[in-house]
């Protein structure tokens, strides 16, 4: 079987930082809350809302299906969980109010006046996209950070899946003021694979973590916005919005025509009153299909051409106490592969996100040994062990897995389970 291996990142990079954080404690020691996370008026699915323990560093994420798993340290008996979404009003409930399972979450439009937009966008969109990257020391976290974070890929074959990696990683944040890269140890990772669902050919992910940890874009602009590169690109308002009762500019940002190297398009949610960016989600614009996948191909069979067709980027920042910090990311990378003398196209896409689900500040600055530290070349399916620990995760926030993700999984485990049945049967 030959191996196709791509990378999510446009630019290679090269980290030297390393972490320590401590052990997981005792699964027993939290209480669970499940729900779904909804449009209060069509019932939709609320995709990647953000559900913070209020006043504390704990939250998770709702996944494409809307639904949530939160987990509270039980000596926490009171507070509120905050739950929030772009372009809807933000939604405060007691933690006495929430249910073990089944918790349905509500959430309403934010409408904009009309008056309100007219009278504060200010005239120049780009110079105040600048402003907001030159104010980074001022509005994101300035102190190295210790965080905990949750990470998946999946990888699909057309719209079947056919591997999942998850991963706890420990992140070691360093200041926004800093030029140090971030580094990320690797705490517990598990994978389920079904190598018989991709054709000819096995598909791995260069980068793991690395790749959703890379979009944070106040953090690493030179991914996207260089101050030459910005120089490429048209931006103009669109309609704002609201959340957490803060008036949000969403900025529109396009390729300019006559650059032929592929650049991106998409949208950045920026605060009124601080200038400070909440969120952004950004697709490449594929232009030259050559050309993009040299991005993000590194290695493929001789016989075979692959190309990205869609290239989508998101990233989301939380606040507390003043200060704004990465807190969850998402990438897609959807190709094809044309094989020579083979009639039909294959389609593929590799999914990744990553969930900070809490922090500390890193006062003593600690890190370990080289040998502990992971390289931003990781490929994760090959350090993954599998899934066979069904208490693996003890008291980590995770993200919800998707029905479909969870079917794929067993109906795997299934089939491992009767293939060793049935080696073993043959060899008494």
């Amino acid at each position: 079987m030959a191996f196709l291996v791509l990378c999510m990142l446009g630019v290679p990079t090269t980290i030297q930082a390393a972490i320590f954080f401590q052990d997981a404690q005792s699964q027993t020691s939290f209480n669970q809350y499940k729900g779904k996370v909804m449009d209060q008026d069509s019932k939709k699915p609320l995709v990647f809302a953000s559900l913070t323990l209020e006043d504390t560093n704990i939250s998770t994420i709702s996944n494409t299906e809307g639904e949530f798993a939160l987990k509270i340290p039980k000596d926490v008996t009171s507070g509120n969980i905050v739950i929030s979404f772009l372009g809807y009003k933000t939604v405060t409930i007691p933690l006495a109010q929430f249910s073990p399972e089944d918790n349905k979450i509500m959430m309403e439009v934010s409408v904009m006046e009309l008056s309100e937009v007219n009278l504060t966008i200010p005239k120049d969109a780009k110079n105040l996209v600048k402003e907001t990257l030159r104010k980074k020391g001022e509005n994101y976290f300035d102190d190295p950070t210790l965080m905990t974070a949750f990470y998946r890929e999946t990888i699909k074959r057309r719209r079947k899946n056919v591997s999942l990696s998850e991963a706890v990683v420990n992140i070691y944040k360093t200041s926004y003021n800093s030029d140090r890269k971030d580094a990320v140890q690797l705490f517990k990772a598990r994978k389920s694979t079904d190598y018989s669902r991709l054709d000819t050919v096995a598909l791995k992910l260069q980068g793991g973590p690395f790749n959703a940890l890379f979009v944070d874009i106040i953090k690493y602009p030179e991914y996207i916005f260089t101050e030459e590169s910005i120089e490429y690109y048209n931006f103009s308002f669109a309609q704002s919005t609201r959340v957490n009762n803060k008036l949000l500019y969403i900025i529109d940002f396009k390729q300019k025509r006559g650059i032929e190297d592929p650049l991106y398009e998409g949208k950045l949610y920026i605060d009124a009153d601080n200038k400070i960016l909440t969120s952004a989600i950004y697709t490449l614009n594929i232009t030259d299909r050559e050309k993009a996948a040299r991005l993000y191909v590194r290695k493929k069979p001789a016989q075979a051409s692959v190309w990205p067709t869609e290239v989508a980027y998101r990233v989301d920042y939380r606040e507390r106490d003043g200060k704004w910090y990465y807190g969850y990311s998402n990438v897609l990378l959807e190709f094809k592969v044309n094989w020579k003398k083979k009639l039909f196209n294959s389609v593929y896409s590799m999914t990744c996100e990553m969930a900070v689900t809490d922090w500390e500040k890193n006062t003593q600055g600690a890190t370990p040994k080289s040998k502990d530290r992971m390289r931003s070349s990781i490929i994760l399916n090959d350090e993954a062990v599998g899934f066979s620990d069904p208490d693996f995760w003890g008291e980590y926030n995770i993200i919800e897995p998707e029905k479909s993700i969870e079917s794929a999984i067993k109906k795997i485990q299934r089939q491992l389970r009767r293939s060793k049945n049935q080696g073993g049967t043959s060899a008494r």
